[in-house]
């Protein structure tokens, strides 16, 4: 057997630390190349920064102000683990009588013991000396063992911390200034300045060290700060309550607002758009020193009077979110904050001394803002003499060959600095898989689920020719896969079936594709035959209004003007990374939702969204899970479980205990069972194994105790019933309208086969969207909602699809929106408006291509879905909207 790798779906990071260039290794030896090969230039003036010769050491240290008192110290260790017991006593032995370590002066005489867990900082001293104007002698010999000692570096540290060094020599590297330590390398410094540069590492462009990463924000580019953009609503005056914290009632915030607008004569009853931005600043930020009197009624309707400063809205709720000890006030704060890029490393992540080492002119942040694509023509290009070229050579093929790797994948538009959690699942998973590929690993049994997810037609066969390039490699590779061209380009298809979940289970086909579309029990080979398809409708919905985001320009948006036809099927494509999702989840979604619901989400960059009063709700029916525990399950999610418990209520024997709803959850004491909490299972913590579930000893898994059980509805107990299938549910409630109607829903989208109580964990991302889809079904529908779908049709059948879509017309016929993002020509086909963006990926995306019917769009030529559709749905005599 083979050994095997699998490449699933569900293992993107979501810690904000991690980037395309992290996981994919491309960052590491990006570090080494900029280590190696990197010119450091002073961050402070920007001049090249040469070595520093021991004279030139002793030069810096000599304009210390005479009678300065200091110690001349080699560092020895620098941030490693040990205990060092060797070092310290071949420093005692060489006659060295005192060393710094971590901070703390110790005599080498003492005994020393170090946790070598721990990282150590360690620094003998080499001589003591106070500053006079004929100490250069002795400065000199100590500098040059220090330098000798410290592998070219050399600490100064004045002992007394009074005296300052001149203007000269302050700009040193550790200028640890506050600490009286000067830092010297004989490697680098600046010689217009004085700063000096550490020794180039491959750490010291890390982010997630703290030898590289900026020191504001610890490696991560942003922090959370209060949002003015969320702390008011532009449409309304302050007298209305634009300014949303101070619209909650109280006494005080509206006797403010009244003393700020007639001390500096600013009318409260303009909208606040309408208001000038000195006028808006006084409201957010305040003037020091200014004070308003503020008469006022407190909670118990006494006046009182006072001068109250005017620090402004934001100034206020910073100075809040400092002080208060109080989660829940800090929860309340934290919803007018947002993410914003670090104030001084601009969301590079590292400090100053790292981002100005330049290779071809560009520092290490720089080059990671570049796509894969443009990168890899930097790299070719890169201009390096003969001794760089010598050094480099390993390293730019590795990097070369990751980033051609990507390229070939299909995510060629992604820059290397990009977060892995703002990724989607298919990105990630082609990410993961570029990566093993350039491992080039021969024999290898390669797994892969669904990884044409988020990939557009045009560019699904640069992912089949990876992997066929992988089978010619020697290699066997499994996939999980929908994508009817991924399963005409296998040489052996297994097709599972004939149904889902209790009706599955069974090999139907098997064989070559062509063998496969033979097999008429094989509801994938009729698909693949053509003897069943989904159709294309005969006639498209008229639209009943519209949506308009006006200037959209986040990422790589060219600030576009969009038309959302409302009351219509609509779909979104374009080849993956030209922006689709971050017009409708970033921009379209947020700005909705603050809009209709005053939600507090930061939108993406755009003018104006027009239209929004055709609408009454937005609801976004995204992949995230149903829930993060198994207590979390399709009944209790979409709200079935509570009709089901009201119903075991009123069984004669629970009306003669006395039960109540209470009684037949697992989530409260009462009924369930206490040994578990109502889990079914315990967990056995293993340390530094995997944890260990195993099924209760007292209720079996059944998850209620034994009186609870005794309770049945035609024969079977609650813990039966959260075991049904759907379709065996359905069966069962039949005669139960508000229960039939819920699990109704369950089946229309597809859901037979899952069990009512069946673990939110254990469901797919695909599974949780149509299990969030059914519980807005089975809602009342008020025929002006808009739905948004990102990729519904992930692990979708084509059987499947079909039954979607079906669905979603049903949502749609009511006189609702429906907005998807796709790539399954199935699902664009049938849609009655489409949204085409690119051209392609990344920079060169951003662009609304055309905007119209199926028919429309298969007309255009610049629209890659427009040339698939073309095959399908035929051209029409009009031409699509273009831009």
């Amino acid at each position: 057997l083979s050994p095997a790798i699998s490449i699933d779906q569900k293992t993107t990071s979501r810690n904000p630390r991690s980037t395309v260039g992290t996981v994919t290794e491309i960052y590491d030896y990006l570090r080494l190349l900029w280590a190696r090969i990197g010119h450091p230039h002073c961050h402070s003036c920007g001049a090249p920064i040469a070595g520093q010769s021991v004279e030139q050491i002793v030069d810096h240290v000599m304009t210390l102000e005479e009678g300065t008192r200091f110690m001349v110290m080699a560092p020895v260790v620098r941030g490693r683990k040990g205990e060092y017991k060797d070092l310290l006593e071949e420093l005692r032995t060489d006659g060295y009588t005192r060393v710094k370590i971590d901070g703390e002066l110790r005599r080498l005489e003492d005994e020393i013991d170090l946790d070598k867990k721990y990282k150590h900082d360690i620094a003998v001293v080499v001589d003591r000396l106070q500053m006079k104007p004929d100490a250069r002698k002795r400065l000199a010999d100590s500098v040059e063992t220090a330098v000798a000692l410290g592998e070219g570096i050399v600490e100064v540290e004045k002992v007394d911390g009074v005296s300052e060094a001149k203007p000269y020599s302050t700009g040193a590297k550790g200028a640890r200034e506050s600490a009286g330590t000067l830092v010297f390398s004989e490697k680098f410094s600046c010689l217009e300045c004085g700063t000096s540069m550490p020794e180039l590492e491959p750490r010291i462009f890390s982010f997630n060290s703290p030898h590289g990463a900026c020191p504001r924000c610890t490696g991560l580019g942003s922090q959370m700060e209060i949002d003015p953009d969320l702390v008011v609503d532009p449409s309304l005056s302050v007298n209305e309550g634009a300014i949303l914290p101070w619209s909650s009632g109280a006494d005080y915030y509206e006797q403010l607002g009244q003393a700020i607008g007639e001390k500096f004569g600013i009318d409260l009853d303009l909208p606040w758009e309408d208001l000038s931005e000195e006028d808006q600043d006084l409201f957010l930020h305040g003037e020091e020193g200014e004070r308003v009197y503020v008469s006022y009624r407190n909670r118990m309707g006494r006046r009182r009077s006072y001068m109250a400063p005017l620090e402004g809205i934001v100034t206020s709720l910073e100075r809040r979110y400092l002080e208060t000890d109080s989660e829940y006030s800090r929860e309340r704060i934290e919803e007018y904050m947002s993410v914003r890029p670090c104030p001084e490393c601009h969301g590079a992540r590292l400090r100053p001394e790292s981002l100005a080492v330049k290779v071809g002119g560009l520092g290490i942040h720089e080059f990671t803002r570049k796509s894969a694509r443009d990168a890899i023509g930097w790299l070719e290009s890169l201009d390096l003499s003969n001794s760089e070229r010598q050094i480099a050579s390993r390293i730019l093929k590795e990097i070369v060959e990751r980033l051609q790797f990507l390229d070939a994948v299909g995510v060629g538009y992604l820059t290397m600095e990009r977060a892995a959690a703002t990724l989607s699942g298919g990105e990630a998973q082609r990410i993961r898989l570029a990566t093993q590929i350039g491992s080039s690993l021969v024999g290898v049994l390669y797994i892969l689920d669904e990884p044409s997810i988020g990939l557009h037609q045009r560019d699904n066969h640069k992912l089949l020719d990876m992997l066929k390039r992988l089978r010619d490699l020697g290699n066997t590779v499994i996939v999980v896969e929908h994508d009817e061209g991924t399963m005409r380009s296998a040489d052996h298809i297994v097709d599972l079936g004939p149904g889902a979940g209790e009706h599955g289970g069974q090999i139907v086909a098997e064989g070559s594709p062509a063998k496969v579309k033979r097999v008429s029990q094989s509801l994938t080979g009729q698909y693949l035959a053509g003897k069943r398809q989904i159709a294309v409708p005969k006639d498209r919905r008229k639209p009943k209004g519209s949506i308009e985001i006006l200037g959209a320009a986040q990422h790589n948006l060219k600030e576009i003007d969009v038309e959302f036809q409302l009351g219509v099927f609509c779909c979104v494509t374009g080849v993956s990374g030209s922006g689709k999702s971050t017009l409708v989840n970033e921009i379209l979604y947020r700005a909705v939702a603050n809009r209709l619901h005053r939600a507090k989400l930061r939108p993406g960059k755009h003018r104006k969204v027009k239209g929004t009063d055709k609408i009454d709700k937005i609801i976004n029916i995204d992949q995230s899970p149903i829930g993060r525990t198994p207590r979390s399950n399709p009944a209790t999610y979409t709200g079935v479980f509570d009709h089901i418990r009201q119903l075991y209520t009123r069984t004669p024997e629970s009306r003669a205990r006395g039960y109540k709803r209470g009684r037949f959850s697992f989530n409260v004491k009462g009924g369930r069972c206490e040994v578990c909490a109502g889990d079914g299972q315990i967990k056995i913590e293993m340390h530094f194994l995997p944890d260990v579930y195993v099924p209760c000893e007292q209720c079996h898994g059944k998850r209620y105790n034994r009186e609870t059980l005794d309770i049945r509805f035609k024969g079977k107990t609650i813990a039966d019933v959260l075991e049904m299938p759907i379709e065996e549910a359905l069966e069962f409630f039949k005669n139960i309208p508000k229960i039939k109607r819920r699990l109704q829903t369950l089946h229309d989208v597809g859901l037979d086969y899952i069990r009512l109580g069946q673990p939110a964990t254990q469901l797919s991302g695909g599974e949780a969207q149509r299990v969030k889809l059914s519980s807005e079904l089975s809602k009342v529908a008020t025929g002006s909602t808009l739905y948004i779908l990102d990729e519904p049709t992930t692990g979708l059948h084509f059987a499947d699809v079909q039954r979607l879509l079906e669905v979603l017309g049903r949502l749609v016929d009511v006189g609702n929106t429906v907005v998807v993002i796709e790539h399954n020509l199935d699902v664009i086909k049938t849609a009655d408006w489409i949204v085409d963006l690119g051209p392609e990926g990344g920079d060169e995306g951003g662009r609304l291509v055309a905007a119209g019917t199926p028919e429309e769009i298969a007309a255009v030529d610049e629209s890659y879905t427009g040339q698939y559709l073309r095959s399908i749905v035929g051209e029409p005599p009009v031409r699509a909207v273009r831009r």
